[in-house]
């Protein structure tokens, strides 16, 4: 087959990958818009399931990006000025522009085409011509998934809090979180480390505390400055890093989930963010872009001769596959949203319910009767069953609402 995929991105890249391991014979080339080495955000996280499906698809590269990862298991939480600590899984970092290195080597090394500073225009751009398969893995702005966008029925709901993606030289061992209450309402910070010399930091506001604090008008080294006030005992000193955008304020954003319901048209076929995102709270977009591949690549191999069957089959499976984790992110992003609910608990309690985030029942339960309810559910089974019972019948009665 000639296969063209459109981003080079950790979805694309990765994809060529396993393609390009089924069948050698493929002419695959990957269109990239983007300079080498130039990405957007800092680190990326994962968990160990993902480790044993990129070690079945491809050892090579998933030795590489385990043995440039950095782990932890505590979470750590700063509420107000008070400090605690839980006990979790591992989980796993590594820097976007690290991961995304590392997939391009092992590409070229499989003689795959990595074109950089090469935008496809569109479903007629030269470079498609001839394409036996055309990958869009163009990320939430997807000019081909555009270029049909009533076929693919395509739907945005953006989040109500700002946010800003930064960077630190503080170098995190634990994922950790900070709350602090401002005159204006709460801000809070997410971090990580990615590497043995740099961080990721995540701000979220509510829209009033970010324009009470002129967040929304500070030149970015401004915010920067009054966010490494907020969060000193945080960042024990460290600076945060943003874009270097001189008096322009900083980049703050408004999180758009992305929901499609057809994954292809045609020749052509939706991988990644092109075709869904998942709100950055649950830390899993790109763990779902890779596991897209890692589908999409089973399908292919499933119905050598048959594409439409394959890519049908393949959208099919990704969306059932996405229901749990875009529901997950949608309670994530409204825990984040409903922050005050969850404050008046002491520091322990707020973050074991951080951790319950996840739960259509929580919504709709006094936090602290949750917290009692959760704890006895852990030692009694028929509370446990109770509580499996009572989640999904809230959501569907939420969602039909």
């Amino acid at each position: 087959m000639k296969i063209a995929v459109v981003g080079g991105g950790p979805a694309g890249l990765y994809l060529s990958i396993l393609l390009k391991r089924q069948g050698p014979s493929h002419e695959i080339a990957v269109y990239e818009r983007n300079a080498a080495g130039s990405t957007y955000g800092w680190g990326v996280t994962y968990w160990a399931g993902l480790l044993d499906k990129l070690r079945a698809g491809d050892p090579e590269s998933a030795t590489a990006v385990a043995d440039a990862s950095v782990t932890w298991t505590d979470g750590l939480a700063i509420v107000r000025d008070e400090r605690t600590v839980h006990r979790g899984d591992a989980g796993f970092g590594i820097g976007r522009r690290r991961m995304l290195g590392l997939l391009a080597d092992r590409a070229a090394e499989l003689g795959i085409q990595v074109a950089y500073e090469h935008p496809v225009t569109g479903p007629g751009a030269p470079e498609l011509d001839g394409a036996d398969l055309i990958v869009a893995a163009d990320g939430i702005n997807s000019t081909l998934r555009e270029a049909h966008a009533d076929h693919y029925g395509a739907t945005f709901t953006t989040g109500k809090n700002p946010y800003i993606w930064l960077g630190t030289s503080k170098v995190f061992d634990s994922f950790s979180f900070a709350f602090k209450e401002t005159e204006h309402g709460w801000i809070w910070c997410y971090a990580y480390g990615f590497s043995g010399e740099r961080s990721t930091c995540v701000v979220e506001c509510a829209p009033g505390t970010w324009t009470g604090l002129g967040l929304d008008t500070l030149p970015e080294g401004d915010c920067l400055a009054l966010l490494e006030k907020l969060f000193h005992d945080l960042l024990d000193g460290h600076a945060l890093i943003g874009r270097d955008r001189g008096a322009e304020p900083a980049q703050w954003l408004h999180f758009r989930t992305l929901t499609t319901k057809t994954w292809h048209h045609g020749r052509t076929v939706l991988l990644g963010d092109a075709a869904h995102t998942t709100h950055y709270s649950t830390g899993a977009g790109t763990t779902l872009a890779l596991e897209d591949a890692l589908a999409l690549a089973a399908a292919l191999r499933a119905h050598p001769d048959d594409l439409d069957t394959a890519l049908a089959s393949y959208g099919k499976r990704r969306r059932t596959e996405l229901v749990p984790a875009q529901s997950a992110a949608r309670l994530s992003a409204q825990w984040y949203e409903n922050l005050p609910r969850y404050m008046n608990l002491e520091p322990n309690r707020m973050f074991a319910l951080l951790g319950q985030r996840h739960s259509p029942l929580l919504p709709y339960v006094p936090p602290q009767l949750y917290y009692r309810l959760d704890r006895a559910a852990g030692s009694l089974e028929p509370l446990r069953r109770l509580k499996r019972w009572l989640g999904p019948r809230i959501a569907r009665a939420a969602h039909h609402s």
